[in-house]
Order: C-alpha cells, then structure tokens, then sequence
C-alpha cells in the first residue's frame, strides 16, 4: 500500500509519518516543500493540475493531509486550511480519484459548545474566529468533493514535541525555563485558564489516521478524534507542572500568557467520540498524565507547528 503523507514535518504530521512506517506492507512518501519530500508538492500555492502532475507520479493508494497552520493572519489560515484542501480534492479527481484521502481538520470548526454536553459530528458548526472558519472551510472542500475522503475533526492533541503554539507546548516551554521548579516560592504566570478542552494523545490521533487509511468501504465524512472528556485548563497545567516537579504557583494574570483569544470565546469544548469507535473501532488508549509525561520526557525534541493543535 502507497500512502502519501501531506505535512509530514509538522507536529501531528510527524507522529503520523511514524505510525504509518510501521505498518506491515506500507510504503509511505513524504509530500511537502523542503528538499529532502519524496513528492514535491505546495498545497498553499501550486495550481490543481501542478498538484495532479505530482500526485499522478506518485499513484497513491491513500493520501492523508496533515497540512495546516495554527497562526499568521487571515490570509495565510486561508491559503493552507482552506485553499489547501480545496486544491488537493480536485487534484486528486483528476489523478488518482480512487485514493483515500483522510484529511485532519479541527474540533475548533464546532465554535462554542454547550457546557456539559459532548458535540457530535452532526451538530451546526459555528468557529469563533479565523482559524475554525478556515478549517471549517476545508473540511467543506473535501467532504463535498466526491472522493472516498474522511475529516477527522481533532480536539487538543497533546504529548511529545507538542508546540508552543498550543496550550501543553508553550507551558512545557516556560517550566523548562524555571531556574529551581523544587522552589515553592517560585511563580509560572499564566492568562486565564478558566476553559474546559478535550485533550487526546498525539499517539491516539495517529492510530486513528492509520485506521481511517486502511479502513475498507466507505467511512463517514466526519469523525471526532478527542478524548472524549471535558477537562479544566487550570487542572492539566498543574498535572503538567507535576510531571515537571514544579512545586511553586501557577498565578492566572489575565489575558496574557498562557490562554488565547479563543479560549475566551470558547469555554467549552467536548467532542462525542463514539461514531469514531462504530466506524473504525478506535478509542483513546493514553491517559492525559502519560500524555504530559511524554511531553515533559521530550520536551528537547522539536516538531515543526503544523496547525492542528487548538489551544
């Protein structure tokens, strides 16, 4: 089996590339920008029939599109969440229509969730801000495109080289930058930590690609991957502090810091995992803790942002 990997260099893309390469029988081709890509491919700004030229030397039998961007101003979400997709579905009708294509999109497309309740695939979609509107867009782009194509609508991934784009990474960050974590006089200020998030295992979110790729007939056209939990922010930055034996406070100053523009939109976030269970017999298998364990373990190893996490 061929498996083309979009977005390998980046954080889910990496941890991805790497379950795939382990699969018995699998040859898996790196598709991307930097030199060393087995595929030559810019899904921000080659044309459709640049893309089908690629994809055509390739003749993959799955294409998964870890491709993303977390950052940078509303142009630049656009042209690689939204332009991105869209682009690569009509290649791929063109070159290889009969390939897999499982796509990450994010559980930031749902918008604002409804305290106490899990959100299923069905639910309306209403993302607060640039981001969730261009992964929303993507997503559209390859669930109307005609292809045997899967959005998996990720939560909050965490574990092993998470970014400091994302909550878990940029908290890890500033523990590692405390001179003597034992101090209990010492501080970590934070922005407000007040939102619920569900966090899945990075390690979790790959198993559930590999899955989706290998799957036989037909998937539905979206599926959650989270963990299926709402948790306080506040309480997985001090589970984080404690795997990193930081023993001072952590102080919520504000606006500044540790939370984001959306988590004061966004209080809430849960995703309803179970049509992920039905359609491809997957459920998390990390706990959060062994999730910030390997994390913190490797927290010298850096992926590139790839703009899946959502903090």
């Amino acid at each position: 089996m061929r498996i083309l990997v979009l977005g390998a260099g980046g954080y889910l893309g990496g941890h991805v590339t790497e379950r795939l390469r382990a699969l018995p029988g699998a040859r898996v081709l790196v598709g991307g920008r930097s030199p060393g890509a087995d595929v030559a491919v810019d899904l921000a700004a080659d044309r459709p029939y640049l893309l089908a030229g690629a994809l055509a030397k390739a003749a993959p039998d799955a294409v998964v599109n870890c491709a993303g961007a977390t950052g940078g101003d509303a142009v630049t979400l656009a042209e690689v969440n939204a332009r991105g997709p869209a682009a690569l579905c009509a290649a791929l009708r063109e070159a290889a229509p009969g390939a897999r294509l499982v796509h990450l999109g994010s559980a930031a497309e749902y918008g604002p969730g409804t305290p106490g309740l899990r959100v299923t695939e069905s639910e309306p979609c209403a993302p607060a801000g640039p981001y969730g509107a261009t992964k929303l867009a993507g997503t559209v782009a390859v669930t109307s495109s005609g292809l045997d194509a899967v959005v998996l609508r990720v939560g909050n991934p965490v574990g092993a080289g998470a970014p400091a784009t994302g909550l878990p990474g940029r908290v890890a960050a500033l523990l590692a930058e405390v001179a003597d974590p034992g101090d209990p006089e010492g501080e970590l200020r934070l922005g407000d930590l007040s939102a619920y998030r569900d966090f899945v295992d990075v390690r979790d979110v790959a198993r559930a690609v590999e899955r989706a790729a290998t799957a036989p007939g037909p998937l539905p056209p979206v599926l959650n991957v989270g963990g299926g939990e709402a948790l306080p922010v506040r309480e997985v930055v001090r589970r984080l502090a404690d795997a990193a034996g930081f023993r001072g406070r952590i102080v919520e100053s504000g606006a500044d810091g540790g939370g984001s523009e959306r988590s004061a939109r966004v209080s809430w976030q849960c995703s309803d995992i179970a049509a992920a269970a039905a359609a491809l017999g997957w459920a998390p298998a990390h706990s959060l803790d062994a999730s910030l364990a390997a994390l913190w373990e490797a927290r010298p190893r850096s992926f590139a942002a790839d703009g899946v996490a959502a903090s």
